[in-house]
């Protein structure tokens, strides 16, 4: 291959705690080339660990330590192995751009906070490539959310285009884009995959409900429906954002130990699955409503692009709307975040800004991310 490009790693982790995504992305061109793509799935074990940590428990810090320095490693283990995939060395990669692994993310409270684990001294030492990691916090000490971010790499990518940009993750957000305003809306809708996952794997022991086939079979409990729905997040305006510590497998149980013990009984595995895809749809189409008052093109990316009983239902609440895979706009869906995490450590060693306040409710646009420089970084100009 030619050895000639820009190319930058990206890594991403999400709140589904699946695996980690890797890419190998050429900015030479315009727009970027994916060189190398790889999902490395997370162990069962340090999987169960992560999730444990996302909610209050004993021994915290010990954990917290273990596990930052585990992921560590694994993340460097996959940024070798993409970058091994891809033709390429160590020094011909400008920096890793590493997202880390959430296990806290609350920025509503009273000493607003996120944090992100994943050791990128670690992931710098082991791999040979400066590594930049710690985007969220920046942008949380100029008084924004921390989140989502994906949406500056968005309106950069998509700068000519209009319409919504809907990532579905474990979590699901918005980002709308219009060729008239400077500003760009962008914010978490609430759950995308994260309750249906959860669901799936308590009943059944499945990861994921593979193509929608089990909401697909069932029929939707419309009192669970209305109750789940009435959470004060939904009602929210922008800027906001989410994750675990709100929408989880808790939360889903004492929204059904709610319901009447005939419904909640005579409720089935499917219809419980097919309630949850229209919750995601339902609280999507209804942010995009909210902010936009003409039908336009929606483009999905995440893991949500895959389940066509979710993208059916989001166009039943969309009519008029075009939904369809961000693929349609050159944005390959399983690779958008690893990619905009790639695009973000490329604006943070350009020394350009990362965050749009817009879409965060900063008070400014800043640099984000922290940089671990291996020695080579010294010796290059910027």
């Amino acid at each position: 291959m030619d050895h000639s490009g820009e190319y930058w790693v990206g890594l991403m982790s999400g709140t589904s705690v699946d695996g980690v995504d890797a890419v190998v992305a050429d900015f030479s061109t315009t727009p970027p080339r994916i060189c190398a793509t790889l999902v490395v799935p997370i162990p069962a074990p340090l999987k169960q660990r992560i999730l444990q940590l996302c909610q209050p428990g004993s021994n915290e810090i010990e954990r917290l330590g273990a596990l930052d320095v585990e992921l560590g490693n694994h993340f460097a283990e996959v940024a070798m192995r993409v970058v091994e995939k891809a033709g390429l060395t160590p020094a011909e990669i400008q920096a890793i751009g590493s997202h880390g692994q959430t296990v806290r993310h609350e920025p509503t409270a009273s000493t607003p906070f996120t944090l992100q684990i994943g050791d990128p001294n670690v992931i710098a030492q082991r791999s040979g490539i400066t590594t930049v990691a710690d985007f969220r916090r920046r942008d949380l000490a100029v008084g924004g959310q921390g989140a989502p971010l994906a949406p500056a790499y968005h309106h950069w990518f998509l700068r000519q285009q209009r319409g919504v940009v809907v990532n579905i993750g474990g979590m699901a957000n918005v980002t709308l884009l219009s060729t008239t305003s400077e500003a760009v809306i962008g914010f978490d809708t609430g759950p995308g995959n994260v309750l249906i996952d959860s669901w799936l794997n308590e009943q059944k022991g499945e990861a994921m409900d593979r193509d929608g086939q089990w909401a697909a079979q069932g029929v939707v409990c419309q009192r669970l429906l209305e109750q789940m729905s009435a959470d004060p997040f939904f009602a929210q305006p922008p800027p906001k954002s989410t994750g675990r510590e709100h929408f989880n497998h808790h939360w889903l149980h004492q929204q059904l130990e709610q319901l009447e013990p005939t419904l909640r009984l005579a409720i089935s595995v499917y219809d419980c699955a097919a309630t949850l895809t229209e919750l995601t749809a339902m609280t999507i189409a209804d942010a995009i409503l909210r902010q936009s008052v003409e039908t336009g093109d929606c483009w999905v990316c995440g893991g949500g692009a895959h389940n066509p009983q979710l993208l059916l239902r989001l166009q039943a609440h969309l009519p008029g709307w075009r939904v369809e895979s961000s693929v349609t706009v050159g944005m390959e869906p399983d690779w958008v975040e690893a990619m905009a995490f790639a695009w973000l450590a490329r604006q943070t060693l350009r020394g350009e800004s990362g965050n749009l306040p817009s879409v965060t409710g900063a008070d400014q646009s800043v640099i984000l991310g922290a940089i671990f420089p291996v020695e080579s970084y010294w010796k290059q100009p910027l």
